[in-house]
């Protein structure tokens, strides 16, 4: 397996209908929960939002996360969470990847 893909376990879910160039990712739907597989191709801003409650674990590359004003710099291993109405934003670098669970049973459909 390439070193930038995830496993066909993964692979094998529907894209999710997430609006940014160069993000690839898979959703698979648990309940009142999503989880989302990202990898991001280039370098990206996520602009300042809130919404239900969000968990990550960064599976490689790094991000510098903003929550309520609170900076945080990821890389691999590392995990964050943000509270429910809790506003972030983010600086994504190219080659990040990482595995989030959005309290939320429909945070993002699925690409048709």
């Amino acid at each position: 397996m390439a070193k930038n893909k995830f496993p066909e376990i993964i692979d094998r879910h529907a894209s999710a209908a997430i609006p940014i160039d160069g993000l690839k990712s898979k959703l698979i739907q648990a309940g009142e929960q999503q989880f989302v597989f990202m990898e991001f191709e280039k370098d990206i801003e996520v602009l300042p939002h809130a919404h239900n409650a969000q968990w990550g674990v960064v599976l490689d590359g790094e991000m510098e996360i903003t929550i309520s004003g609170v900076v945080l710099h990821l890389k691999k291993g590392d995990t964050y969470f943000i509270e429910k109405d809790e506003v972030h934003s983010a600086k994504i670098k190219a080659g990040y990847k990482d595995m989030t669970l959005f309290d939320q049973a429909d945070r993002y459909k699925a690409k048709e």
